[in-house]
């Protein structure tokens, strides 16, 4: 069956990490899917799963492999009749090739549209600075796929590190305010060291720093990832 659109696609949205993010991302489909009534829009399916343990102690050796709960999330949407799999998480796509093989549907990986949206920048992004979990920091999700653009990423320090990790905390608890002040001076000391552009790399961090907050682009990877998925859609 097509949409009205005739798209033959799915989008099936493997959420929870947070229910917040999740949400928030669905939204952004929505407003980046060109349209005038309902039935322009896309077919989603949505799996919100917030018992997915945290990926950050994952992968950091303190808690539990989320692996088994992504690759039910993920067998869920399929059944539901998903056609591709859309995970709004950075920290989780260090599970993603343990996944990816047994899915039966293609994942589109987020960072690694992140990665070519900056390399079509005009005027031209060397540096980058990232703002993200110590889990997507540790696991080099981002410096993997931007090393292969010629892109230089920048990072906090461990303290300030922190910090970043307490904002993201803080935004989901609710407390966007404390987390925006955080966040904004994370991102300045980003700036400072030469970045030319700062990756929102949780997708808890949209919510609590705005766009025009910083000055220069603020880089919202869940935008990104909605925008893939409408091209994909509308070339299906």
């Amino acid at each position: 069956m097509t949409s009205p659109t005739g798209s033959t696609e799915i989008i099936g949205i493997l959420g929870g990490m947070g229910p917040a993010a999740t949400a928030d991302f669905y939204a952004k489909l929505v407003s980046m899917t060109p349209g005038r009534s309902d039935q322009d829009h896309l077919r989603t399916v949505i799996w919100s799963d917030p018992t997915i343990p945290d990926r950050t102690e994952a992968l950091l050796g303190d808690g539990p492999d989320p692996t088994p709960w992504l690759l039910n999330g993920s067998r869920v949407l399929r059944e539901a009749g998903a056609t591709v799999i859309a995970i709004p998480c950075n920290t989780a796509h260090a599970f993603v090739p343990r996944i990816a093989d047994h899915v039966g549907l293609p994942i589109v990986h987020m960072i690694g549209e992140v990665a070519r949206h900056l390399a079509t920048l005009r005027p031209a992004v060397s540096t980058v600075g990232l703002l993200a979990t110590t889990g997507t920091v540790h696991a080099g999700l981002y410096q993997e796929r931007f090393g292969r653009y010629g892109i230089h990423l920048v990072l906090p320090d461990p303290s300030q590190q922190d910090h970043v990790m307490t904002a993201i905390r803080d935004v989901k608890a609710g407390q966007h305010g404390l987390a925006g002040v955080s966040l904004a001076d994370a991102a300045q000391e980003l700036i400072t060291r030469g970045a030319q552009a700062i990756i929102a790399g949780c997708t808890e961090i949209p919510l609590g720093l705005p766009a025009d907050a910083l000055g220069l682009p603020l880089v919202d990877p869940a935008v990104v990832l909605a925008r893939a998925l409408v091209r994909r859609a509308r070339a299906a």
